[in-house]
């Protein structure tokens, strides 16, 4: 009997000590909400959702990163004021869709004339592209980190119901065509306007708008933007690459163990650079997708794409005169960068 009572008071004390472990852990527990900014359908969005999984995985659970789709928290676009107020932690998106905070955000996004691939992850990660996206932020409770930007191979530069041979084309056809890219277009005369990307399907069978850009060929063949437009135009004039970022509440991250911040960075750059790749390797499989599916892919004429860069530049030096000197200075920097890559190649 005697014994019996020892045997349940060790056990007893096993239990309360695990119950106590338990309720550690879970005190110690952080729960983050992450936001992409695309449907579930965009390839940036799955991606998202898996960095997410394997932050919480990697991490054993003491970091769980709620996956959300774009426009699910917040509105589609404002992920990053959600981010800035710590509605979410964590949000996946292009620097763009933030022109209304900062003008210099349309270049390091899909603009003309900026850094493809290879180039703007190196300038981003080791020339200083990171700090200086830091820099153009600072006021905002808002901070990224080399390794958060995934470059995304060129963008289409236009789906579109209408034939475009010559710049009488571009004159007011009604495009969906945002940040820099826009503001250019609609110089040259194009009716250009902001729509989500998971409202382009509908805007085209609406007749809403003619034509849009939005991702790499793989990205909108999964979104069937093959059904609601005949030509496909390639060029990467417009947008020889289409990065997005990741961003985190710099509250939520200067709270993280040290341990935890190697494990997020290490995670977040490898599911940047694994999206890069795989968004390379499909899109080369898209253009005879689209092509079976009976749309005509077509190079983008040469004359518009020489109107194209002749307007952009006008408008960066523009730009780079009368915006805040972060402006300049991050143009400064790619446009040198771009320089030296192409001149050791």
């Amino acid at each position: 009997m005697i014994r019996s009572k020892v045997l349940i008071g060790v056990l007893c004390a096993a239990l309360l000590a695990v119950c106590m472990v338990q309720g550690a852990n879970a005190a110690d527990k952080i729960v983050w909400k992450s936001s992409g900014h695309g449907p579930a359908s965009d390839p940036s969005q799955i991606y998202h959702d898996k960095l997410c999984n394997a932050i919480t995985k990697a991490t054993g659970g003491r970091l769980e990163v709620k996956p959300f789709v774009g426009g699910s928290i917040v509105p589609a676009y404002k992920e990053l004021d959600a981010v800035d107020q710590g509605v979410l932690q964590m949000a996946y998106t292009c620097p763009m869709y933030n022109l209304d905070k900062w003008s210099a955000a349309g270049l390091i996004s899909s603009r003309p004339g900026a850094l493809a691939g290879e180039a703007l992850r190196a300038w981003f990660d080791f020339a200083g592209g990171a700090d200086l996206m830091n820099k153009m932020m600072e006021g905002y409770n808002v901070m990224t980190f080399p390794g958060a930007l995934s470059p995304l191979p060129q963008e289409v530069f236009f789906h579109s119901k209408k034939r475009l041979d010559t710049m009488a084309d571009i004159k007011g056809l009604k495009a969906r065509c945002m940040g820099d890219g826009g503001e250019i277009l609609k110089r040259m005369g194009a009716a250009t306007v902001i729509i989500p990307g998971g409202e382009l399907y509908e805007a085209m069978q609406r007749g809403t708008i003619d034509a849009f850009e939005y991702s790499t060929l793989a990205s909108n063949w999964n979104m069937h933007f093959n059904e609601v437009a005949k030509y496909v135009y390639i060029s990467p004039t417009r947008a020889p690459s289409d990065p997005q970022v990741f961003f985190v509440n710099k509250d939520a991250w200067n709270k993280l163990p040290e341990d935890l911040k190697t494990t997020v960075q290490a995670c977040i750059a490898q599911y940047t650079q694994e999206q890069h790749e795989f968004l390379v390797a499909d899109s080369i499989k898209a253009i005879q997708k689209f092509k079976e599916a009976g749309n005509e892919v077509l190079h983008l004429p040469k004359e518009i794409e020489d109107a194209l860069t002749a307007e952009a530049d006008k408008f960066y030096a523009e730009k780079s005169k009368t915006e805040k000197p972060i402006f300049a200075e991050i143009y400064n920097s790619m446009r040198k960068f771009g320089e030296d890559y192409a001149a050791s190649k």
